[in-house]
């Protein structure tokens, strides 16, 4: 895969999965992007598979107020099979309130593992 497409799969993970609150409509986006046994992995806490994730974003995001979006803050980085992308959660609109960082092992074009760390 070229570092473009790399790119835009992380760009679509965090548009389309981390920015859904529908969480039948993330699934479906989740089975498009992650490898059937993906892995996802936060500090002192490590899941796997498509409806594990989906279940952990939903906690996420249901601790966040409505109107918190996760946007990229910088250009996405592809190195060979790996991606980073720097990302901020707040108020659309206006500066966030948390930052981090997403950390991608890419098999086939398609999220083997993601890695996210806060700021």
């Amino acid at each position: 895969m070229d570092n473009k497409t790399l790119a835009s799969v992380l760009e679509k993970n965090l548009e389309q999965v981390w920015n859904q609150r529908n969480s039948e409509i993330r699934l479906q986006v989740i089975e498009s992007l992650y490898e059937e046994d993906c892995g996802l992995f936060h500090v002192n806490h490590h899941i796997k598979g498509y409806g594990a994730i989906n279940e952990s974003v939903s906690g996420v995001l249901a601790q966040m107020p409505g109107d918190f979006i996760f946007t990229r803050l910088s250009p996405v980085v592809i190195n060979n099979d790996l991606g980073r992308l720097i990302w901020g959660v707040g108020p659309k609109g206006k500066p966030p309130v948390q930052t981090g960082m997403d950390i991608v092992i890419f098999e086939q074009g398609r999220i083997r593992s993601l890695y996210v760390f806060l700021d």
